[in-house]
């Protein structure tokens, strides 16, 4: 899997810096006398708005903050969740952060980025910023890479992963009908580790793309994308350790075949297919389809259900008393160690039933019930009456 290259815009290429210091040659303390890539190195442990505040403390640091490698724009839950209802107040935070994110990718001066993260619930006003973005972000080298434009609570845009920033020739309009030239790329994806894409439409030949021109790419993370159809994580060479595909709705088949992966999170079971999965330990799945028996769920894990280590099952929506036998005769998982269960019991059900899980474990160390109370408190309400 040898990496190509893509053509970015000249403007996104960094200058390079000196050896010496960023600014002047005032020394006024300790700190400040040690080399430069050591106090980037302090700053990149801080947030942006604290690496900004540090700036203040001499000349000496007045640009330092522009060199640092990771760039983390995630405003944090609490953040977003306040902002929800505030239809007037969500517009100007939002406009705030598209100009904040600006402002810090145009100053900066950093020749590789080792993480670039945005999190905010942007709308289709901000496509072109969006887009400018990752452009950006492809253009340092990124060795981290998290799009998250989907805050639950407020309606997401419908952000198209621009595949002409794959292609060399803008030319050929982005479709999944295009197929991506992997032979004519003007910048390489060489350095790509992980991967996040959330609430973004992407594309099968997107994720093939990335695949086949990123040898280091180790986690691949893809929620809320309807334009997934039919996806293949193939290849004998692949890195890949983690995979999440969540709740892509449009997908109707998925094949796994990678001999390094070691942790699996799906919620959709149609289509599923493991294949050279030595390394999977890590299983996480929604069973929430009726249609689908928890026997056959396990004969979709037959490759690996007597290597796994930890198991999620989310049953939330499960009927168990219409399969009273649903949970009987479970295949034994002898290496599991920690057993989730995600569940919502009815008014008349008994949780001991869930002892099939258990018993099929004998080396079991850890088991955790997680209730859904909201759900819970439905079910019970719509049961009495």
């Amino acid at each position: 899997m040898g990496g190509k290259r893509v053509r970015i815009h000249t403007n996104f290429q960094p200058k390079k810096c000196c050896k010496r210091s960023f600014v002047g040659d005032d020394v006024d303390d300790r700190i400040s006398q040690l080399p430069d890539d050591i106090l980037v190195d302090i700053l990149s442990r801080l947030s942006l708005n604290e690496a900004g505040r540090a700036s203040v403390l001499s000349s000496r640091w007045t640009n330092l903050w522009k060199h640092t490698p990771s760039l983390n724009f995630d405003v944090g839950q609490t953040v977003l969740d306040k902002l929800y209802g505030q239809r007037e107040l969500f517009k100007r935070e939002k406009r705030k952060y598209v100009k904040w994110v600006n402002s810090v990718t145009r100053s900066h001066k950093s020749l590789t980025l080792k993480e670039f993260k945005i999190r905010f619930a942007l709308d289709k006003s901000a496509r072109k910023a969006i887009t400018r973005w990752l452009e950006f972000a492809f253009s340092r080298q990124v060795e981290s890479l998290e799009l998250d434009i989907k805050n639950d609570r407020h309606t997401s845009t419908d952000y198209r992963f621009p595949n002409e920033l794959l292609i060399a020739s803008k030319l050929q309009p982005p479709s999944d009908s295009v197929c991506i030239d992997h032979t004519r790329m003007l910048v390489d994806f060489k350095s790509l580790k992980e991967l996040s894409f959330r609430s973004v439409q992407v594309s099968d030949a997107a994720i093939d793309f990335f695949l086949y021109n990123c040898p280091l790419l180790e986690k691949l993370i893809v929620h809320h994308s309807e334009k997934l159809l039919k996806l293949e994580i193939c290849g004998s060479s692949l890195k890949l350790k983690h995979l999440e595909i969540v709740y892509c709705f449009g997908l109707k088949s998925l094949k796994v075949s990678a001999p390094s992966l070691t942790s699996l999170r799906v919620t959709s079971l149609d289509g599923l297919l493991l294949e050279n999965v030595p390394m999977l330990v890590d299983v996480s799945v929604n069973c929430n389809d009726d249609s689908i028996s928890i026997h056959h769920l396990f004969s979709l894990l037959s490759c690996c259900v007597s290597q796994l280590q930890t198991l999620c099952l989310d049953l939330t929506r499960r009927n168990f008393r219409q399969k009273v036998n649903e949970l009987y005769g479970l295949p034994k998982m002898p290496k599991l160690k920690k057993l989730v269960i995600v569940y919502c019991a009815r008014g008349y059900e008994n949780l001991i039933r869930l002892a099939s899980f258990i018993r099929a474990s004998p080396d079991l160390v850890e088991f955790v019930l997680k209730v859904d109370l909201l759900l819970y408190w439905y079910m019970l309400f719509a049961y009495i009456h």
